[in-house]
């Protein structure tokens, strides 16, 4: 196996730090995963840059770790699912609907299964939609301009798994009471 390193924000690449920094300013420490990304500064600007515009959307927090979370499941990222539940439980979803998620089931609230199932579905499909994918979507109240933001939400979130995949960073600490094995 090769070993990646956890860079931190002094041994990161020159280009890298910045987006470090960005990651340090909002998580208050730089998550094990971004620290294997900063060993290729295009990820790791890439990523920041992307989160940046998914967490600034119009979908509450709550239903953007939907996405996130459903996404890390489906693509079986041990990191991220921790990560991420850990984040969704921190922003009110029901703790009932996380467990839902993390084992590949919908959450029972309505709009959040809306979304689970559509990213779910996305990845599974690879983006081919049918037309009763989206009009599913569509008829939980979501609009077009949100079902294209999802596109977003999902590239986002493929990047830190496919990273978490390959490098597999060790888990954080405030992370360890949500790991999971897929």
């Amino acid at each position: 196996m090769t070993n990646f390193p956890v860079h931190t924000i002094e041994t990161a690449p020159e280009r890298s730090k910045p987006a470090l920094q960005q990651l340090q300013s909002a998580f208050g420490m730089i998550p094990n995963i971004a620290g294997a990304m900063a060993t290729s500064p295009v990820l790791i600007n890439s990523l920041v840059a992307l989160f940046g515009n998914v967490h600034g959307g119009s979908f509450t927090e709550a239903q953007v770790q939907t996405v996130l979370l459903t996404d890390a499941v489906t693509n079986g990222s041990t990191w991220a699912v921790a990560f991420h539940t850990t984040l969704a439980l921190k922003e009110g979803i029901d703790p009932a609907d996380v467990e839902a998620i993390r084992e590949g089931r919908l959450p029972k609230n309505g709009k959040l299964a809306a979304l689970s199932s559509l990213a779910k579905t996305m990845i599974e499909k690879r983006g081919r939609l049918s037309d009763e994918d989206v009009n599913r979507f569509l008829a939980a109240g979501f609009g077009k301009d949100h079902l294209l933001e999802v596109i977003a939400a999902v590239a986002a979130s493929t990047i830190t798994n496919y990273t978490g995949n390959i490098t597999r960073p060790p888990l954080d600490a405030p992370f360890q009471d949500h790991a999971w094995q897929g």
